[in-house]
């Protein structure tokens, strides 16, 4: 994995030497013609290609679509191209209500393909992409559908959104993403856009979602508590429910609460045995609410062909705590946290093929 790393780019590639932001580090969707589109938004154009790409692989048709279900996961919703022009895109004006509603990813997804069974939209900040996997597989699970569809999207590019970033000291300056070193202070914002289709039975053995869950640290609009909140509640459930982790990818955006309150929180829920540590954003950047479901995409990818991804190389790991630098085998579960500002916090557990 470390061989495709891309480094992150100066933002005044994307929005001009005379950004405020210019000189910070992001990530972006370099085909910007797949987000340009006279009637959908381009938040909205995301989510379809991502939506097509994981139905294309599912093997669906019309039949299947039918009935499905669909939970769209998103943090800042049709920000983009709202907040401000999108360049090139010329909109209908038709489309304008359309185009500044936060639903409308679902609501295209939906005409688009013909998904007629329940359909819903989260936005639980940061945890929007895991809560959309983990409801859709509750929709299965509870009989609602037989399949289902989790997407999830964020276009947090946009200068307004990047000022109120800025002005609450949550971006990085530091082109090299390293999550957990003490001088890590803010994150690398980022575009994405994944999704992931689930069925109740499947043709072909594939990784298996076995259980979610999501909880409140009911304590700070912003911050994390220090000790990792109710995290680790999460983890000793899941523990309970299903098997220790033999790997955690936790949510590691780089900002300096997040490095003090993760390994608080997985002292605190492993006291014994420690799960490998898998880090993602520095490869992809904090995609915000899409980060959840894009990073469990990755994960699943890597866990049908039996492996868990590698970590950057030079990672700082926590006291105790081992990154891995190059490819391992899947040897148990993958536990997958997010954290959404507020104090929400959603777990994932994934179990290898």
């Amino acid at each position: 994995m470390s061989d495709c790393y891309v480094p992150f780019q100066p933002l005044g590639k994307l929005l001009g030497a005379d950004s405020p932001h210019a000189a910070r580090p992001a990530a972006w969707i370099a085909a910007r013609s797949l987000l340009t589109h006279r009637k959908w938004s381009p938040v909205t154009m995301a989510a379809l290609h991502v939506a097509s790409q994981a139905i294309r692989d599912a093997g669906w048709g019309p039949a299947e679509l039918r009935d499905a279900a669909l939970v769209v996961g998103t943090s800042r919703g049709n920000a983009a191209g709202w907040l401000g022009p999108w360049p090139g895109r010329r909109p209908f004006r038709l489309m304008a209500a359309s185009n500044t509603i936060h639903s409308e990813p679902a609501a295209a997804i939906s005409i688009e393909f013909g998904m007629g069974g329940p359909n819903q939209v989260l936005a639980s900040g940061c945890s929007a992409g895991l809560d959309a996997l983990g409801m859709a597989m509750l929709m299965v699970r509870g009989g609602m559908a037989s399949r289902a569809l989790a997407v999830a999207v964020d276009l947090p590019l946009v200068p307004l959104l990047l000022d109120n970033y800025a002005m609450s000291g949550l971006l990085a300056t530091n082109f090299e993403s390293n999550p957990y070193h003490p001088l890590s202070a803010g994150f690398v914002p980022g575009e994405g856009a994944a999704a992931m289709t689930l069925e109740s039975t499947g043709a072909q053995p594939q990784p298996q979602l076995l259980h979610y869950a999501c909880n409140a640290d009911a304590c700070d609009p912003v911050g994390i508590p220090a000790d990792g909140g109710r995290a680790p509640d999460l983890l000793r459930q899941a523990m309970l429910l299903t098997q220790a982790p033999a790997a955690l990818c936790p949510h590691a955006t780089g900002t300096a609460v997040q490095a003090t309150a993760d390994p608080a929180a997985f002292n605190r829920a492993f006291p014994g045995a420690r799960p490998t540590l898998h880090l993602l954003k520095p490869f992809v950047g904090h995609t915000i609410g899409a980060s959840g479901l894009l990073e469990s995409v990755i994960l699943a990818r890597f866990l049908r062909d039996g492996q868990l991804p590698c970590n950057r190389p030079g990672m700082h790991a926590p006291g105790g705590y081992v990154l891995p630098e190059t490819l391992i085998a899947s040897a148990g579960p993958v536990y997958k946290l997010a954290h959404g500002m507020g104090g929400h916090n959603a777990l994932i557990v994934i179990q290898p093929t």
